[in-house]
């Protein structure tokens, strides 16, 4: 069982990734170059219509609020409205809601802004709807567009918009972050957790920010050990192990290591799969074994998510390295 320990301060009732969330462009992290194109439209209060595109937790919906913020100050809301799209994606949200704020004239401001989250969900007619409205209200507001997949956006739409593309947070950005947070929080990370942490989020800094505060809430002094237990995640030195066991060819003691994960930490088959990926790059084998190794575990991966028996394919995967171990 997991330790719990005196919460003393520490608010868990508060969301810290909403509690952290940035309020300028400066604190936005890991997107330098974003940022400092971002900032030029703040300094002339002037914007085209822009989409961010990216992965989550990369920081597109904190970049739109912070320029609201940045150009409105204290009326930044009377001029901002979020919607997601994914919640409504139909044709009626863009004919109703969109453009019945567009419509409103904007309080001491040229323009007002419009941010679209998960756009990329918003149906064909919905896009096209919306592409008419960008045009027609293009004097009064400003469209923020936030996608993870640009494609998926009609070309009409993309090109209105300035398009950013946000790359993952580095771990150095996200380890800067998250002991900004355990600061001001006054929780206590060592060196391995912070790792941990950084590792787990893979370029998701709303990830580490959450895996932080669940850590937190049973312990303030937080290792990696913690961090691993919280999230269900493998140590990256046990996966390693179970590879090399298999490619050594003890199959049965790697299946010993494979019962490890889903009896005794409980872990699941695609959460398995998404570690041993990340590990085979870094193993020190010639490239083409890896080649082969990357091509049976995008065969297995494809089988889950067909509804194929976990244990069976993890089974069949471990063979499979022992297998290409053998052959090479």
């Amino acid at each position: 069982m997991l330790p719990v320990f005196d919460r003393g301060e520490i608010n868990i009732e508060e969301i810290w990734i909403e509690k952290y969330r940035p309020n300028n462009l400066d604190d936005i992290v890991g997107q330098d170059a974003i940022v400092k194109r971002l900032k030029s439209y703040v300094r002339v209060k002037n914007m085209p219509h822009l989409m961010f595109s990216g992965a989550a937790g990369t920081g597109k919906t904190s970049a739109a609020t912070a320029i609201a913020q940045e150009l409105y100050k204290g009326e930044w809301r009377e001029n901002f409205i979020e919607l997601n799209a994914s919640d409504e994606r139909g044709i009626d949200v863009v004919r109703n809601k969109i453009k019945n704020f567009a419509r409103t004239a904007p309080l001491h401001a040229q323009f007002k802004i419009i941010f679209l989250d998960e756009a990329d969900a918003l149906t064909p007619d919905a896009q096209s709807a919306l592409r008419r409205t960008m045009e027609s209200y293009s004097m009064s507001c400003r469209f923020i567009l936030s996608c993870n997949y640009s494609s998926k956006i009609i070309e009409p739409i993309q090109s209105r918009c300035a398009i950013y593309r946000f790359k993952p947070v580095q771990d150095a950005d996200i380890q800067s972050r998250i002991q900004y947070i355990a600061d001001k929080e006054g929780i206590t990370l060592n060196e391995g957790a912070l790792a941990a942490i950084s590792a787990i989020a893979n370029g998701d800094l709303r990830k580490a920010i959450n895996v932080l505060q669940s850590s937190a809430v049973i312990n303030e002094n937080i290792d990696e050990n913690l961090v691993y237990q919280i999230t269900s995640t493998a140590k990256p030195e046990d996966i390693n192990l179970l590879i090399h066991t298999a490619m050594d060819g003890n199959f049965m003691d790697a299946l010993i290591i494979l019962d490890s994960f889903l009896l005794e930490q409980g872990l699941s088959a695609v959460d398995i799969i998404n570690q041993i990926h990340r590990a085979v790059f870094d193993l020190d084998i010639p490239d083409r074994v890896k080649v082969k190794l990357i091509d049976k575990i995008g065969e297995i991966d494809f089988r889950l998510t067909e509804g194929a028996t976990e244990r069976i394919q993890l089974e069949a995967l471990i063979a499979e390295f022992m297998l290409v171990a053998t052959d090479n």
